[in-house]
């Protein structure tokens, strides 16, 4: 069994990493999916987030309206500090039900967390193992630009926001470049199970 954290800044390539470590046989876990069914209808999370900023953020349908929460935290650290407080916690706990979830069915399981700010939010999990996703600041500027239509001042601010390059690389034991094309990641990743699958 090993647990992997798998990492990367915005438009890195973190995804196709874990997709293709999924293909081969791992199991994935997406911290986004999990930040998103840790304020689904009827959760904790949400009652929680609710208490802190109102009624008015909830849907007609009884879901979150994220544009309404985003307009509330958006610029003001305070208020984005609370709910990271109340959310982190949340993913951690549903994180840690899947990870645990996959050992019983499966002790030799090669667990694949897939966490956008590692780093940023110290995800302290007991990690056998720290994948990086790395591709220079320019090139996830123009992908986010080029593949999800974002203004390129949008784009860099969302860089700029995250932990810088050397303080991932710092924590990884694993470094993928993503600078180039799919197939060249890829090649990395196989290169990357094999080793894994080789203990």
């Amino acid at each position: 069994m090993a647990l992997i954290g798998l990492t990367g800044g915005i438009a890195s390539g973190k995804s196709t990493i874990g997709r293709r470590l999924e293909a081969l046989g791992s199991v994935r876990i997406d911290a986004d999916r999990l930040a998103r069914e840790a304020v689904e209808p009827g959760s904790r999370g949400l009652r929680l987030v609710v208490e802190r900023f109102g009624e008015e953020i909830i849907r007609d349908d009884g879901s979150l309206d994220r544009a309404a929460l985003g307009e509330r935290v958006f610029g003001d650290p305070e208020a984005l500090a609370d709910l990271n407080a109340i959310v982190h916690p949340e993913v951690r706990r549903l994180a840690e039900r899947r990870v645990a979830e996959a050992r019983a069915a499966d002790p030799d399981a090669i667990i694949v967390y897939e966490v956008p700010l590692l780093v940023e939010s110290g995800a302290d999990m007991d990690w056998d193992l720290v994948v990086v996703a790395d591709a220079p600041a320019e090139t996830r500027v123009r992908r986010q630009v080029e593949l999800r239509g974002l203004d390129e001042g949008d784009a860099r601010r969302r860089v700029a926001s995250q932990a810088s390059d050397e303080e991932r690389r710092a924590a990884a034991d694993v470094v993928i470049d993503t600078s180039g094309d799919e197939a060249r990641t890829i090649e990395q990743v196989d290169a990357l199970w094999k080793r894994l699958t080789a203990r």
